[in-house]
């Protein structure tokens, strides 16, 4: 069913939107297509692409644009006349120096448009409300193991209103809530996990919210965060990137060129999934070490109750117990970053996920030093995500402003679509 939500045109900001449920718009590329375009698509193009040069340049001009994007200044100004019609972006004074009348400076508005973001892990759920100027307006996080359909659906139900309210949040601005969770949830079975929790593999997930009253966005939550990250993150500094994302398992995405690859199956970047050639046991794979789930299982059986997430990593008997995972996940990680490296050869290795900062920072700078000591044509550096915090929940709230607002060139192709 077609609803109709804002999202920039080659007219404006109000055309008709249809419910997209999955990525596979996102993703479509001019490379493995013969599409032509049209002057709407082309005009849409552009209008997304001067927004996106103002978001990422707070206080540009209207002449900065122009030589960045290549576009004329009539067709600059017509097209930035439309977006402050729209609310999308503010006038915020003027650049002073030089001659004549100083230029006007130009900046997304954060009130212009908001998103939901929604992350569904087995061990927590979040959600998150973004803004257009890629702020947090509010979250909320419930730390619970293996929460079945129905208890999501009640808690996303009970907490959004609050959210809006709590984040000053007009909900006739919202474009729609994005879903993160991880591939095959209710079949990947990690230490724990009731038999019960396989009732994810028959849930549709928009479905799971099509009561609410904007459509919905899935993606894989590695998937999610890397999108985040390459959007309203690094990504314009690092274009390239391989993403970890640890969490209750360890995910991973591959970024080229700020374009998310997803590969032949749409299941690249599984580096949780891969066998472990350093594990004593058969079978063990990268994320049996690599993940919260294991760290918090290492933490209990000492005897530490509490969450690995709110624990202080320096703490008396918390230290030694976080030093030794540190250390096997760097002798587990050092191999496949290694391939990585060799075969991807990205401008960075970014570490996101629900660790504490803290503690992705250490274990980044280990594994700087370990492959620092391995001859390689290239080395990556490894660092903290820029949007480590709340990583898959904010990258889902990114999802409808790409499919909306942002530039691909998913908007230029025309057969097929």
């Amino acid at each position: 069913m077609a609803v109709t939500k804002p999202r920039v045109t080659s007219n404006g900001v109000h055309g008709a939107v249809s419910d997209n449920r999955s990525s596979d718009g996102r993703d479509t590329r001019l490379s493995s297509s013969l599409s032509g375009t049209n002057l709407v698509r082309a005009g849409d193009y552009n209008t997304r692409t001067v927004l996106q040069a103002i978001r990422i340049s707070p206080g540009t001009t209207r002449i900065a644009v122009a030589e960045r994007t290549g576009l004329t200044a009539a067709t600059i100004a017509n097209i930035t006349a439309r977006l402050t019609e729209t609310g999308l972006i503010r006038v915020v004074g003027r650049r002073l120096g030089g001659r004549g009348q100083p230029p006007l400076q130009l900046e997304v508005d954060p009130d212009g448009a908001y998103a939901v973001g929604v992350n569904i892990d087995r061990d927590h759920l979040s959600i998150v409300i973004l803004d257009l100027a890629g702020e947090v307006r509010s979250r909320i996080t419930r730390e619970v193991l293996f929460a079945l359909p129905d208890a999501v659906r009640t808690f996303v139900h009970d907490e959004l209103d609050g959210l809006i309210a709590r984040g000053e949040v007009d909900r006739e601005k919202i474009l729609g809530i994005g879903v993160a969770i991880p591939d095959e949830l209710g079949t990947i079975a990690l230490p724990g996990q009731p038999a019960e929790y396989s009732a994810w593999s028959d849930v549709a997930v928009e479905e799971l919210f099509a009561d609410l009253p904007w459509p919905v966005h899935c993606d894989n939550d590695a998937a999610a965060a890397a999108l985040g990250e390459a959007e309203f993150g690094s990504g314009f500094a690092n274009p390239s990137f391989f993403y970890l994302l640890i969490s209750a398992g360890l995910g991973g995405g591959l970024v080229i060129d700020r374009k998310f690859h997803r590969g032949a199956t749409r299941r690249s970047g599984e580096i949780g999934l891969l066998p472990d050639a350093t594990a004593q046991r058969a079978g063990a794979t990268v994320q049996d070490t690599v993940s919260l789930s294991e760290l918090q299982r290492r933490l209990t059986a000492a005897g530490h109750r509490g969450l690995v997430t709110k624990l202080d990593v320096t703490g008396d008997g918390v230290a030694d117990v976080v030093a030794d995972w540190v250390s096997d996940a760097v002798r587990t990680l050092a191999a496949p970053l290694m391939s990585v490296n060799c075969l991807l050869n990205p401008d960075a290795v970014l570490i996101g996920g629900r660790l504490p900062l803290a503690l992705i920072e250490r274990l980044a700078t280990a594994l700087n030093e370990a492959l620092s000591r391995t001859v390689l044509p290239a080395h990556a550096p490894i660092l903290p995500a820029a949007m480590a915090r709340d990583a898959s929940a904010t990258g889902a709230a990114i999802l409808p402003f790409m499919d909306h607002l942002l530039p691909s060139d998913a908007i230029l192709i025309q057969a097929g679509r």
